[in-house]
């Protein structure tokens, strides 16, 4: 039987540097709404960014993700594909706890240029965006629940992670599949055949492909991204979040289409 396919677009706050993210969630999800033959459904209101530290910015977004995790909880309890355009990783706080309660053996794959793995305690910038993987894990409390454990998942094109991080993953032998020659075969072989979940930070690509708030040298192309789910599309999938793709380069500018990043994924829509 063909699985239900259910289309979010986050519009709220989430610890926004700049103002980019939220119209870029829009173009993305309503890409993804065509191509996935879902009508989307919005979840918050934009609002100007703040560069607030990490608790006033979930206090400030708090309303917003509990209503996306109670989207999502919607959205897996009724057994459906989840494709979201989330606009910022700190949206995953929500996200991610409901995936755990719902599929507690999907291999989450973070692909991110960092690892998000961060504390309140351990970060130094005090950025709610690099804490958005260990909220879900449990390693702090968001308020947005957690249940996610650190053997679920496989880290995919970081380059930029701190020595918290760093001794984390090693402690947990967290697979971590760097950019480079072979990145697909690796992956997949670290998936091993488990039902997956992917979360899509665009700035693993390598910077100047689509327009995000960080840069960091040494990522995937869109050749590799697309290997890689041609890779993932052998498992069974659960979903996809989107996050950190901005409407333009600067504040201002031209609107940057997201059609070649969606290009890349071709191997998943397949599978919807």
């Amino acid at each position: 039987m063909k699985r239900k396919v259910a289309c979010t677009i986050f519009q709220g706050v989430a610890g926004d540097h700049n103002d980019l993210a939220i119209p870029g969630a829009k173009a993305l999800g309503e890409q993804l709404a065509q191509r996935s033959g879902a009508t989307p459904v919005v979840i918050g209101s934009p609002a100007a960014a703040t560069k607030a530290d990490w608790r006033e910015a979930l206090t400030a977004a708090l309303p917003d993700l509990q209503a996306m995790r109670a989207r999502f909880e919607q959205i897996f309890s009724a057994g459906a594909i989840s494709v979201a355009a989330t606009s910022r990783c700190a949206v995953s706080l929500a996200t991610l706890p409901a995936l755990a309660k719902y599929h507690p053996d999907a291999c989450v794959l973070w692909f991110d240029a960092h690892g998000d793995l961060n504390t309140p305690e351990s970060s130094t910038s005090g950025f709610l965006g690099g804490l958005a993987l260990s909220g879900p894990a449990g390693l702090w409390l968001s308020g947005l629940g957690s249940g996610l454990r650190l053997d679920q998942l496989v880290l995919v094109g970081q380059r930029d992670l701190d020595p918290f991080e760093k001794d984390l993953i090693a402690q947990h032998n967290i697979p971590l599949i760097a950019p480079g020659p072979d990145v697909a075969e690796r992956l997949r072989k670290a998936v091993a055949g488990r039902p997956v979940y992917l979360h899509l930070d665009c700035d693993v690509l390598e910077p100047g492909i689509v327009p995000t708030d960080y840069r960091s040298e040494g990522g995937l192309t869109l050749a590799d991204l697309s290997a890689c789910c041609d890779a993932l599309a052998e498992s069974p999938f659960s979903g996809i979040e989107i996050a950190e793709f901005q409407h333009a380069w600067r504040s201002g500018g031209a609107p940057v289409s997201p059609e070649p990043l969606l290009e890349a994924l071709t191997p998943l829509w397949r599978r919807l």
